[in-house]
């Protein structure tokens, strides 16, 4: 026993020197995560109750479009809001839609843009389609995102959330016949020097599904959607994320071919086998509060790690 004095005095003094560094370092952790952004997925889903009951069925030309579009306008009347309102070409003839642009000012010379769809699928106009999840829930979490940045000081990028229309095909999905608001919004971005300013683009679209799974767009920008992952990574989220991989054609694409970087956010996994997607069973009872959360923590933090680079 006396040999082994020696070795457990001097065990004893090396866990008590590096108690101290593990209690510096556990502090650091926990004083950054309460640091992190936090989002409000409860209120980012009442937003979503409430824009889908009001609007309903929202394809454009419709009642509910209309109602849709002045929902939008109420949410920001307050704000720098902008309304980019254009006479698309269809195969159905032309169609007057109108994006909205939510703008925060920050101090950085750039913008990050956070967009989503709004419009329903017109050819799903009959069986009474609401979209809650596709379109409905990530402008819930638009709208929530807003109470977010609104009244603080930004000492990164400017902040613009983009609300698009005519995401959906009105005949087919084409690269004619899709994403009008988006090809809009490009070409006047192009025109008047905007587009150069975009540092990222980030696409949410169906975050509400209770069951999140976030697939990895390869259509996205490969550093953009690892900056992501590192977001979602900082709260625990990343579990949520890119467990599958896919080609996805979005809202984003126009940008992307551009040459601005892109991540297009979405869960293409909404029911078993995709079974709620463009059906009349996307609806508010499958969407949940955490994943509105998870999908808001997850942007906030991008959002601020993108101000740091």
């Amino acid at each position: 026993m006396r040999a082994l004095k020696p070795v457990l005095i001097a065990l004893w003094l090396a866990v008590a020197l590096a108690l101290p560094c593990h209690r510096h370092a556990q502090a650091q952790t926990n004083a950054q995560f309460q640091e992190l952004p936090r989002f409000d997925g409860a209120r980012a889903l009442e937003y979503t109750r409430q824009f889908v009951n009001d609007a309903g069925p929202r394809w454009v030309g419709s009642p509910g479009h209309v109602r849709a579009e002045q929902f939008i306008r109420n949410q920001f009347r307050h704000d720098d809001l902008v309304e980019d309102t254009f006479v698309a070409k269809t195969p159905i003839g032309p169609l007057t839609m109108h994006n909205f642009i939510v703008k925060f000012p920050g101090r950085k010379d750039g913008i990050i843009v956070v967009a989503s769809h709004y419009d329903t699928n017109y050819p799903l106009r009959n069986i009474h389609y609401v979209g809650a999840n596709d379109g409905g829930s990530t402008t819930g979490l638009l709208i929530e995102m807003a109470n977010y940045f609104r009244g603080k000081p930004n000492n990164g990028y400017s902040v613009w959330l983009v609300f698009t229309d005519g995401e959906e095909a009105i005949q087919g999905w084409t690269d004619a016949d899709s994403a009008y608001g988006a090809k809009h919004l490009e070409q006047i971005w192009s025109a008047d020097g905007t587009l150069k300013r975009i540092k990222a683009f980030l696409l949410a679209d169906m975050l509400g599904d209770k069951d999140l799974d976030i697939t990895r767009d390869m259509n996205s920008t490969p550093w953009l959607e690892d900056l992501v992952y590192q977001a979602a990574s900082h709260y625990g989220w990343q579990s949520f994320f890119f467990q599958s991989k896919m080609y996805v054609g979005d809202d984003h694409t126009v940008f992307l071919q551009h040459g601005v970087p892109c991540a297009d956010l979405i869960d293409f996994d909404y029911g078993y086998n995709n079974a709620y997607w463009h059906t009349a069973q996307d609806t508010l009872a499958k969407l949940g509060a955490q994943s509105l959360t998870i999908s808001g923590d997850t942007l906030l933090e991008t959002i601020r790690l993108l101000d740091q680079r």
